[in-house]
């Protein structure tokens, strides 16, 4: 809202100043400031309030040290990171670019279905809060309309260069490299450490004939709620000791951040020949703002946390994790840049699968883990869990910094 007064301002009384909203590293600036204030200062008036209205956490024996001081700890401080987002990006983004609109509904629809399996969990007083079924529908329904809207909406766009250019434009373009260039509707993507680095989804299809493009969201879809469906729960399981999916998440957006911008600026994304996307740049200042939200966030949800997000934010830490790359067609770094989450759910999977295995095997199950999550199986170990939360957190920036490699590494 800001951001259109102040170019009423500028643009019918030149106001002083005004045309800096103009500039995204401007607003972006300022979002993550007025975050970090939001969650720091009003962060504590909702963990009192939590507290007050008895809204704490119950807590299941698994036998890990500490885990029983836990007990009675507010949750849902999901909320803390949704209001410290939404207002700066209500306050400073242009609310009418679509990408904006696709991770303000995720945030609201991830929040919403978190905050009642986290209510649920507080009132019936045990850990099964929302049955499994409904998330999942939840985030297949998120799913749809992301992956519905990036394929029909006509402001989600790529910008590729003009194929059979004359010599005369070939020189022109040493000076603009976009010049000869236009927008098109493609589900094109970017693979990692590849020379020729982008593929179009609707090429996995050509097999339906000669209109098989208008039936590539066929697949589209689906794969886009996967990676939905995938991160959420990832993030969702990650968040099982203090500060560590806030801070992890904190680094994987950062990391998604630099893409954003570079994606959504004509030069630097023709100076690193990477696919540029029209429009794509205003999603920085959410992003921005959701940094300071988890940056602010964790001040309280560090050991000894003081909250947990509970499912509120986690399943929405996932969600807007999962379109921020699809949207920046960078969805196939996130086993790269998401590795926390990745190794998180992986552990998961394989101790429950080999634990059915031999137990149908032998007729006793054996664990691969001492227990899942894999932060859990370095708290059996007997490693404080603060020394495992920042050394997750070390691995987390190492692949960070191999994520940003592959701008240039292919």
């Amino acid at each position: 809202m800001l951001y259109y007064l102040f170019e009423y301002l500028e643009r019918t009384y030149n106001f002083p100043g005004a045309s800096l909203f103009g500039f995204i590293t401007f607003r972006a600036a300022i979002a993550i400031l007025m975050s970090l204030a939001i969650s720091t200062i009003w962060g504590k008036r909702i963990i009192l309030y939590l507290q007050k209205k008895q809204l704490g956490e119950s807590i299941r024996d698994l036998g890990l040290e500490g885990q029983v001081e836990k007990a009675g700890t507010p949750t849902m401080g999901g909320l803390i990171i949704i209001l410290a987002t939404l207002i700066p990006v209500f306050l400073l983004a242009r609310l009418e670019n679509i990408y904006v609109i696709l991770l303000i509904v995720t945030t609201l629809w991830m929040g919403a279905i978190g905050f009642m399996d986290d209510f649920l969990k507080i009132r019936k007083k045990n850990k099964e809060g929302l049955q499994g079924k409904f998330k999942i529908f939840g985030q297949v329904g998120l799913g749809i309309i992301v992956g519905a809207t990036i394929f029909f909406h006509p402001g989600v766009t790529i910008k590729e260069e003009l194929a059979n250019k004359s010599p005369q434009q070939e020189q022109l373009l040493d000076s603009n490299a976009r010049e000869f260039s236009k927008e098109e509707k493609a589900l094109t993507t970017t693979i990692p450490f590849v020379k020729n680095n982008e593929i179009d989804y609707t090429i996995l299809v050509s097999w339906l004939g000669d209109d098989y493009v208008k039936y590539a969201w066929l697949l589209f879809i689906p794969i886009v709620i996967f990676i939905v469906t995938a991160v959420s729960n990832g993030a969702n399981l990650t968040d099982g000791i203090d500060g560590l999916a806030a801070g992890s998440s904190a680094i994987i957006v950062l990391t998604l951040g630099i893409f954003a911008w570079v994606s959504g600026n004509i030069i630097f994304s023709d100076y690193l020949d990477v696919m540029y996307i029209p429009r794509s740049g205003e999603m920085v200042i959410f992003i921005t703002a959701f940094v300071g939200a988890l940056v602010g966030f964790l001040w309280y949800n560090t050991y000894p946390a003081q909250i947990f997000m509970g499912d509120t934010g986690s399943l929405t830490i996932g969600g807007i994790i999962a379109v921020i790359a699809i949207a920046i067609r960078k969805e196939l770094l996130i086993p790269i840049l998401c590795g926390i989450f990745f190794m998180e759910t992986l552990s998961v999977m394989l101790q429950v699968s080999w634990f059915k295995y031999t137990k149908a095997k032998s007729g006793e199950g054996r664990r691969i883990f001492l227990m899942s999550p894999l932060h859990h199986h370095y708290q059996k170990k007997g490693i404080h869990e603060s020394k495992i939360v920042t050394r997750f957190w070390i691995v987390g920036i190492l692949l960070a910094i191999i994520t940003i490699v592959t701008l240039k590494v292919r």
